[in-house]
């Protein structure tokens, strides 16, 4: 009885709540595009679809997902990323629903499902990012953006087996998105009850867990905006390393505990009525994200797309062990990419590393990692098994850029995080279309000569790096 009544007391933190299920809805997220990329293999065979028919489905969904990551994290800065997450979470419920029904009407009526699809998916990451520069106290944010945004990869981890075996089940492919649209349905309800954009007015939130969350906002608030310059003029003048003031640490954390509520208002109403869009674009550090996000997208999304096909056609693996073979490389990142927050956070905030290093090593192991181990698979693997352990180890390695890019606008635009994002994952979805389109054309005019698509892939990851490690910055240079 007295273990029941300890249990009922115990006090659970709200940003878990909160940016748990976050990390769930980019799970279903992940999990409701990926599961496309097995489909398709039974898709095809059934309607006599060519590889590039097949890239046109593919690359269909980034059409629609790229017009709304720039709208769902301006619309989650502004208004809060409970709704814009919510609505958009029905949206691509409803259209993996609508899959099976769309794609027996016509290629069309698929097509436009699809990119449908996209546009309800392409609000989730911005708004999430968003939640998270409300949600996690300073100290916890390299770990929260790792933790949160790995769970893509367990997206992906469940969408390529279940897939599988769904597809090769009595239910047929169209079970496949009847079974992932229906676990939507279920967390629309739940993030309707628990989800919240505003710590200060969530239900049940304790004192002590608000003053952690926005401790750090107010610091960063008061000594930011004693100095700002007053003209937009005046602030792009200025170099990155005089924008900012950086706060000298001497306050007092009880005075900081009284002003907490009035602070964390003066800072959301501090919020300008219209976007600095030059500011932003004058910005080398949101180049930085930009070019990477670019390069990142186009090699990450050719190789989440193409991989099961890639084994069909080069190794010849039976279509029933495909989703097998295809999930290891996301175990390996999933699983990395959980620690790999946790240990950038403490070299921070315990060995007192400088963050922009953290960023530009986490980004470089990366990247160039998972492009020496993707070129390595092309080249040397001659099975399956060997084909499988390369690019494994490179995927494994591609999660340091939770702790690089991932994160980066959070260090240096907090106000604009989800709007940021947005715009680095929107101008990148453009080489994952036109990736995803020409890898089909490219693969019915050579053979399959898979050896262009993944070198291509490669070359976009080192550039990525490359471009990332010169231009990024840590400090706050857009408020």
């Amino acid at each position: 009885m007295n273990a029941f009544k300890k249990w009922q007391t115990l006090y659970i933190p709200r940003r878990l709540i909160v940016l748990g299920l976050c990390a769930l809805a980019i799970l279903i997220n992940y999990a409701d595009r990926s599961n496309i990329a097995v489909a398709i293999v039974y898709m095809a065979k059934e309607f006599g679809w060519s590889s590039t028919t097949q890239g046109l489905v593919l690359s269909s969904f980034f059409v629609g997902y790229l017009t709304t990551q720039v709208l769902g994290g301006a619309l989650a800065d502004k208004f809060g990323g409970k709704w814009v997450l919510g609505v958009a979470a029905v949206g691509w419920t409803t259209f993996t629903l609508l899959t099976p029904s769309a794609a027996k009407l016509g290629l069309n009526y698929l097509l436009s499902c699809r990119i449908l699809l996209g546009i309800a998916e392409g609000a989730c990451f911005p708004s999430v990012h968003s939640l998270i520069a409300s949600w996690a106290p300073l100290e916890e944010r390299s770990r929260a953006v790792a933790i949160i945004t790995s769970s893509n990869h367990f997206g992906s981890i469940i969408a390529f087996p279940v897939s599988t075996w769904l597809g090769s089940g009595p239910w047929g492919w169209e079970s496949i998105f009847w079974v992932f649209g229906t676990v939507g349905v279920i967390w629309s309800l739940i993030w309707q009850i628990y989800g919240g954009s505003d710590p200060s007015t969530y239900p049940g939130i304790s004192k002590e867990e608000l003053d952690l969350i926005l401790k750090d906002n107010h610091k960063e608030s008061r000594s930011y905006y004693s100095s700002l310059p007053t003209d937009e003029e005046e602030v792009m003048n200025r170099s990155s390393e005089d924008v900012i003031n950086v706060a000298d640490g001497d306050d007092d954390d009880d005075v900081i505990s009284e002003e907490i509520d009035e602070s964390f208002t003066a800072i959301k109403n501090s919020n300008p009525s219209h976007i600095p869009w030059r500011l932003i674009f004058s910005r080398r550090e949101v180049w930085a994200i930009i070019i990477a996000y670019v390069c990142h997208s186009g090699g990450f999304f050719m190789l989440l797309n193409w991989l099961p096909t890639y084994y069909l056609d080069h190794f010849g693996v039976d279509i029933k062990y495909l989703g097998y073979f295809t999930v290891l490389p996301y175990i390996a990142q999933g699983v990395s990419g959980f620690f790999v927050g946790i240990l950038a956070d403490y070299v921070i905030n315990r060995l007192k590393v400088r963050v922009i290093i953290i960023r530009r090593i986490a980004q470089i192991i990366g990247s160039c990692g998972i492009a020496i181990f993707l070129l390595l698979a092309t080249h040397v693997a001659k099975t399956p098994l060997q084909g499988i352990i390369l690019i494994t180890i490179g995927n494994g390695l591609n999660s340091f850029t939770l702790a690089g890019l991932t994160v980066s606008q959070l260090d240096i635009a907090p106000r604009y995080s989800g709007l940021i994002f947005g715009l680095g994952n929107s101008l990148g979805m453009i080489p994952v279309i036109v990736g995803l389109t020409l890898t089909g054309w490219v693969l019915d005019s050579t053979g399959k000569n898979w050896n262009i698509i993944w070198n291509t892939a490669s070359a976009l990851y080192f550039t990525g790096a490359f471009a990332f490690s010169i231009l990024a910055g840590e400090k706050v240079v857009i408020e």
